[in-house]
């Protein structure tokens, strides 16, 4: 069975898509760009944020007959990937849970059942994200599943999206989401989301509920479609701001070359979720503090997809959108497929043109569930840290070298150093503020471009690492 095309709000037609930071110029990096030493400075008492407990995730789709395998829960579990938003993407907006069916008949794989699905995810230790069906739905469809998980299985479902990309219901002149409701507009969506929430927090108060929005700074953010006074995302939150618990944003950065993909967790993230939490706080009036963000669909792009560009992508972006504030992030997908043409190679690796984390065992690609580079990357998010620890403020003397840091519950400073420069190694001297490291030779733990595996040794000083070129490394230090 062919995937199903994914078109997402930043992967429309180029002359209709605006990144949220405008456009970046591709970056090569010179040849000796880093062979100097660089400055790594670490603020153990300047906190971020706290690492939260959905904060690592990825999107499971009820096509894909292999979601629900025996293989799953441990994949998901040694990742550190510990929340799973169901039953994916656009599919969401056709899919009626109580039959297992999907609006036109569409593909629904063996196995892929809600309960299918909650048993993968508690195996896993991981926490369910639910998108309600709006688009073909219904208010009572979705309180009915409310009921159902919650109050009649007692799985405690908290978080709950109330479809996915609505904004691509053809009101802005193009359609990829499914929306079978008379009117396509951003206050018809805002009005029905408040019957939504009315009838799914009758049945379990205790949920969270959030709305979609548009990346600020992205197609078609700005535009005041057809029946509304404002744009999408004002329109929305003037009327539903004040009863939401959050608000739902999918980024895709566009890039023109892996250099310049490298970037985009550093000139994308940090302006897109600064115009989001002051939407939030110009609307949701006294509910403000209370509205979170969730970032349920990200990845690096279409043109590296399972190679090394995307394993120095995905830490950095998961860490970068946790230090602005999104309480999850979730990457698309966990197996994605490939029709296996156009495969490329990156970096001396084959690309399968496949956005999963893991493979779909496609007639091309490696066995089924053999990592991919975004799979290592983010595993190494668990070396850093565990949910509950402190992201704390740091900073590199160059845009090669990404780094960030965390202070955990037990006093020690873990370090995340990413390297993307594809051809030389970083001499790095870390410095650090409200930290006195141990002399002790910490831990570090190595993910080298196209590698198969984490190492760990002890090596270097907590004040001075080498990181191999186009790698991540975690340097764990005592106090």
């Amino acid at each position: 069975m062919p995937r199903p095309v994914r078109t997402r709000f930043l992967r429309l037609a180029a002359a209709l898509v605006l990144t949220s930071a405008g456009a970046v110029a591709a970056v090569t990096p010179p040849a000796s760009a880093a062979t100097d030493a660089v400055s790594v400075t670490v603020n153990a008492g300047q906190a971020l944020a706290t690492i939260p407990s959905a904060g690592v995730g990825t999107n499971a789709a009820v096509y894909d007959a292999n979601m629900n395998g025996s293989a799953t829960p441990g994949l998901l579990s040694s990742a550190g990937m510990n929340a799973v938003r169901y039953p994916g993407g656009s599919y969401s907006d056709i899919y009626h849970w109580q039959t297992g069916t999907a609006e036109g008949g569409a593909f629904i794989a063996p196995n892929t059942g809600f309960d299918a699905y909650m048993a993968t995810v508690r195996a896993a230790g991981a926490q369910p994200i639910i998108t309600a069906n709006y688009g073909s739905g219904t208010p009572d469809e979705a309180a009915a599943w409310v009921r159902y998980a919650n109050v009649t299985k007692g799985y405690g479902v908290k978080y709950w999206e109330i479809g996915n990309e609505i904004p691509g219901n053809g009101e802005y002149g193009a359609q990829w989401e499914t929306d079978l409701h008379a009117s396509h507009s951003a206050t018809t969506y805002a009005t029905n989301l408040l019957q939504f929430i009315s009838a799914m927090k009758a049945v379990d108060p205790t949920i969270k509920i959030g709305a979609v929005l548009i990346p600020p700074g992205s197609w078609p953010d700005g535009i005041v479609g057809p029946g509304d006074t404002q744009d999408w995302n004002q329109t929305v939150m003037s009327i539903a701001g004040p009863k939401i618990d959050f608000v739902i944003v999918h980024i895709y950065p566009s890039s023109t070359s892996e250099a310049d993909m490298l970037t985009k967790p550093q000139s994308v993230d940090p302006p897109t979720m600064n115009a989001v939490h002051s939407l939030i706080t110009q609307y949701a009036g006294a509910n403000a503090p209370n509205v979170g963000i969730a970032v349920t669909e990200t990845n690096g792009g279409p043109h590296y997809s399972d190679t090394a560009p995307q394993g120095l992508f995905a830490p950095d972006q998961y860490l970068t959108l946790m230090e602005n504030g999104a309480f999850t992030i979730d990457w698309w997908d966990l197996h994605n497929g490939t029709d296996c043409t156009n495969l490329t190679t990156v970096d001396g690796a084959t690309d399968y043109n496949d956005g999963g984390v893991v493979s779909s065992g496609a007639s091309c690609e490696p066995a089924l569930n053999t990592p991919f580079p975004t799979y290592f990357g983010t595993e190494m998010i668990s070396k850093l840290g565990s949910p509950g620890d402190t992201l704390v403020s740091a900073g590199s003397s160059t845009p090669l070298l990404s780094v960030h840091a965390v202070k955990r519950a037990d006093g020690d400073v873990d370090v995340m150093l990413i390297n993307k420069d594809p051809n030389n190694a970083a001499k790095v001297k870390l410095d650090y503020h409200g930290f006195i490291p141990s002399s002790c030779t910490p831990t570090v733990y190595t993910y080298l471009k196209n590698g198969t595996s984490i190492t760990s040794a002890a090596g270097g000083r907590a004040t001075s690492q080498t990181v191999p070129a186009y790698s991540v490394v975690v340097v764990q230090v005592r106090p």
